[in-house]
């Protein structure tokens, strides 16, 4: 909440009509906001900020491109990007043991408060395992957008240095963020700092970059979600997996899945007497991400040709294509 301060600066420029200034402070609570991880209320508040400046023909806040509440900066900026996904859980195909574990994970943040007073802890750090393209991102995003919480996206190409210890260095301010500011911090290829201890290309310095991970996300008790995704879950160190709440698994998707996806992407352009069950028989194999870019793919040659409607063969060519690809790439 705005604090006495900031109320009373509010109500004296609101009576002196000094817009400037009431909208410097409305921004300023914010902030304020954001930083306690209120990111729907606090871009809430921006947007109606916005829309009062529109109606009084200012621009708006930041100049014509919105600048974010939370965006890192400093030595931050390097490591750490920040996004406010509007994304929804219902957007995303999923089989059943997944869906309710997401549920059940948004169900406990937003209870939070009620499960702490109890003693207990909702879940908030989480390990997710599965193939490329199965909806991994996804998820970061869908979590951050159901809670309204900003989504900080680890660089890993900032973080990870060549030089002894300034890794670890790095890895305790991004854990010092998920304390100041609330949000969801994801960790995207997470194998380049979880593998194994002892694997035959291993070097001291990613051992002491682990044991800090290990040592980091056991100590940390701020109220941020801490999100690391892999495809490869078997070289993942084995003591990683008792530092998460839970971990999902992420599977290819089967024929109904497949045929969901197309039929929810595709449906309101394609002509009639389409067999989603015999286009997804030929689809195994293909990812989530995959099969949603066949679609996409589909759609844009028929807007080239100038037709507004797709066909069972258009839709069948291009996930051939899209199978043909993926092969290819598997091969190598």
């Amino acid at each position: 909440m705005a604090s006495a301060d900031q109320l009373k600066a509010l109500l004296k420029s609101h009576l002196e009509g000094d817009d400037e200034r009431f909208f410097s402070v409305a921004m300023q609570v914010a902030a304020h906001e954001a930083k306690l991880g209120h990111g729907k209320l606090a871009e809430e508040l921006r947007a109606l900020v916005d829309e009062a400046k529109a109606r009084r023909g200012l621009p708006p806040q930041g100049g014509e491109k919105a600048i974010p509440i939370s965006r890192p900066r400093g030595e931050l900026a390097g490591l750490l990007t920040v996004t406010y996904p509007k994304a929804r859980l219902g957007e995303m195909v999923l089989d059943d043991t997944l869906s309710s574990q997401l549920e059940r994970i948004i169900r406990e943040q937003r209870q939070a408060a009620q499960i702490l007073a109890h003693g207990l802890s909702p879940r908030r750090k989480l390990l997710l395992m599965g193939p490329p393209g199965t909806g991994k991102t996804m998820t970061a995003s869908v979590l951050a957008g159901e809670l309204g919480l900003p989504l900080f996206q680890v660089r890993l190409d900032g973080l990870i240095t060549k030089f002894m210890g300034e890794t670890a260095s790095k890895l305790r301010q991004v854990f010092e963020a998920t304390d100041r500011t609330r949000g969801v911090y994801f960790f995207d290829e997470f194998d380049a700092i979880g593998s194994q201890r002892g694997l035959s290309n291993d070097v001291g310095e990613i051992r002491r970059i682990l044991n800090s991970f290990l040592q980091m996300i056991e100590q940390d008790e701020s109220h941020s979600l801490i999100v690391a995704a892999t495809n490869h879950p078997e070289i993942l160190d084995h003591a990683l997996f008792r530092r998460f709440d839970d971990v999902l698994h992420y599977e290819l998707p089967d024929e109904g899945h497949i045929a969901s996806v197309l039929k929810s992407r595709l449906g309101r352009t394609t002509t009639k007497g389409v067999s989603w069950k015999r286009l997804a028989s030929g689809a195994v194999g293909l990812s989530y991400a995959e099969v949603a870019r066949a679609s996409d793919e589909t759609l844009k040659a028929a807007l080239i040709e100038g037709r507004q409607e797709v066909s069972e063969e258009d839709i069948r060519r291009t996930l051939e294509e899209r199978q043909l690809i993926s092969s290819r790439l598997k091969a190598k």
